[in-house]
């Protein structure tokens, strides 16, 4: 694994190209805020040396402009000036509100989507044993939740923290500036407020938490079903199931009527905490009022600063407590983006099928200790076509993966080579152009049938003609005939519409389709029954006459007319040769003959 980026270093990685939205929007944000302070000091004016007759000092510019407008005797006279002032600053602080909107929007949206693009092609490119560590609806959480939960902190929780911090600093210069003790009460009660806010919310962090894992428990209970609909109607299990899921559900939505509660006892006691210094200042202004130390425009002035207070200091706490999801956030994408890519080797070469594959003394393990392939020694010949036997787990599908590069072998372990070439130093994208798989479980994705079998054409509508052939030697023209919409027929999710014999023809198609030089058939024939089987050979001698292909089966009938087959147990090859040649042996092979021609489960272990 690549040396773990910092945090902030990713964040800044992803915010390149977004960064002067949030600077639009900061700056915005203080221009509104401005605009907002400047309105309670024009009725402050107004109702002090307008309406009253209480002599203000004002700076010195601003008092030239009275004075060239005729004085205050003018102002008095036209006192409707101010309202429409106080109406110019606050159409202002709305447009600088909805500009704050506007930036904060596009860079958000920037972000995530710079995430996203990044996230995905990043994983597109992991080794295949990155996958296998790591569980598919966690890597989904991470790209969707994760990204979300980012997008949120950075375009309404930081530009919230940096807004109420320039709003409360602006806020307490214009209370000082008319009273020095009400701005002293404002100040000391903001601590009292955040630390409030932000111990309630640490608190109830724990609440939250257990109502996402709540609900991720009945996601995943929905999703099993969704996916497994085939599995719980053929054994009658939907009461089972429903009542399952009614269950997880009460569960979770007791647990957010719960946590409802705490949050009205947080809100009920703010509101008391709020009120209790409201009511201070105002009692306070209203003896300094009355003691001449303080005039009535200036204790409306004072009223309305520390209303612009009260909500920004309460959601403060809240926002602080957020900024530890985030981080946590940050942390889990931050895993993904440090896994190494798979990348090839400096000198790498392209793929040169023109030679043999060739197993040299290969030794592999997964976890390394236990030993899926030890010391495997195989030559195949080009152009000949072999065949792999064995029971599960010995190690046939590994060899296979290995020829593949989705895994790789260790050094001083063996070495896979094609054309003499180790597949170590061939470029991943060439070697998979040039060696084609089934899979075990063929993947179908929910597309068309022509998507699906023509995948790796650019435009597969423009050669229908070649998906029709390769769908013809799978033995599954017909079936795709018989479909209402043909090879329009849209599969659906993990071609769940589609019987396992036809998802393991369709693959087989796909494959055929692609027309690489290496073609590997792991187990794709388990599905079908033995007529089809046999068509489906008789179709793969024809369409792949030039090609080097490797048939791994449990079906000795898959298998018996292979140039050379092979027999797998416990990671080493036990026996190799024609079929012929094999049953003369007497050994695990012909045992295995023996019970397949008996009608036995050919899938039964063999004492060797």
């Amino acid at each position: 694994m690549k040396k773990k980026n910092n945090n902030i270093t990713l964040i800044k990685s992803f915010m390149r190209g977004c960064t002067h939205f949030f600077v639009f929007c900061i700056i915005a944000s203080l221009l509104a805020s401005l605009c907002e302070l400047i309105m309670p000091k024009i009725i402050s004016f107004t109702v002090d040396s307008v309406i009253g007759s209480e002599e203000v000092d004002l700076p010195a510019y601003l008092m030239a402009l009275v004075n060239k407008a005729g004085g205050m005797e003018i102002l008095r006279e036209n006192s409707w000036v101010f309202a429409v002032l106080v109406l110019v600053f606050a159409v202002l602080m709305g447009i600088f509100k909805y500009l704050e909107t506007v930036f904060n929007r596009k860079g958000s949206e920037t972000l995530v989507e710079t995430m996203r693009n990044r996230l995905f092609s990043h994983i597109e490119r992991l080794p295949f044993s990155w996958y296998m560590k790591n569980q598919t609806g966690d890597i989904i959480q991470r790209c969707t939740s994760d990204v979300d939960m980012i997008k949120m902190f950075l375009s309404e929780q930081l530009t919230t923290i940096l807004s109420t911090f320039i709003l409360i600093v602006m806020s307490l210069v214009f209370m000082f500036s008319i009273s020095t003790p009400l701005a002293l009460i404002a100040l000391v009660s903001i601590p009292i407020i955040i630390g409030y806010s932000l111990g309630f919310h640490r608190y109830i962090g724990d609440g939250f938490e257990k109502c996402d894992e709540h609900e991720g428990k009945l996601s995943a209970i929905c999703q099993e079903n969704l996916t497994g609909v085939r599995v719980v109607r053929a054994f009658g299990r939907e009461k089972y199931e429903v009542d399952k899921y009614k269950k997880q559900n009460d569960i979770y939505t007791n647990s957010w009527v719960k946590l409802g509660k705490v949050l009205a006892y947080f809100w009920c006691t703010g509101d008391i905490i709020t009120g209790v210094q409201v009511m201070v200042i105002l009692v306070v202004g209203t003896v300094l009022c009355v003691n001449g130390k303080l005039t009535v425009g200036d204790l409306i002035a004072i009223l309305s600063y520390n209303a612009m207070l009260t909500w920004p200091v309460r959601s403060l706490g809240r926002v602080i407590s957020e900024m530890s999801k985030a981080g946590i956030s940050i942390g889990r994408i931050n895993d993904i983006m440090s896994a190494e890519e798979e990348s090839d080797r400096h000198d790498a070469v392209d793929c040169d099928t023109s030679g043999d594959i060739v197993f040299d003394h290969v030794t592999f393990s997964y976890d390394g200790s236990t030993k899926i392939l030890d010391d495997v020694s195989l030559t195949i010949k080009k152009g000949s076509t072999v065949g792999i036997l064995g029971m599960t787990g010995s190690g046939k599908s590994t060899l296979v993966s290995l020829l593949c590069r989705l895994y790789e072998t260790s050094d001083g372990c063996g070495t896979v080579s094609i054309s003499g070439t180790d597949v170590r130093r061939i470029k991943s994208d060439s070697l998979r152009k040039n060696v084609g798989i089934v899979l075990q479980e063929p993947f179908l994705f929910s597309r068309t049938l022509g998507e699906n079998i023509g995948i790796t054409f650019d435009d597969p509508a423009a050669r229908m003609e070649e998906i029709r052939e390769a769908a013809r030697a799978a033995c599954l023209d017909e079936t795709i005939e018989g479909f209402s919409a043909g090879y329009d027929t849209t599969v659906g999710e993990r071609g769940v519409t589609l019987s396992g014999g036809q998802k393991q023809r369709t693959a087989i198609a796909r494959l055929l389709a692609q027309k690489t030089p290496v073609m590997i058939f792991d187990d794709s024939l388990s599905a079908v029954d033995s007529e089809t089987d046999a068509k489906i050979r008789h179709a793969l001698r024809e369409k792949t006459a030039d090609s080097t292909v490797i048939i791994i089966s449990h079906r000795i009938q898959t298998l018996m007319s292979a140039d050379n087959i092979v027999v797998m147990s416990g990671g080493r090859i036990i026996e190799s040769g024609t079929h012929d040649e094999l049953i003369a042996l007497g050994g695990t092979y012909k045992k295995i003959n023996d019970i397949q021609s008996s009608g036995l489960d050919e899938n039964e272990e063999v004492d060797e």
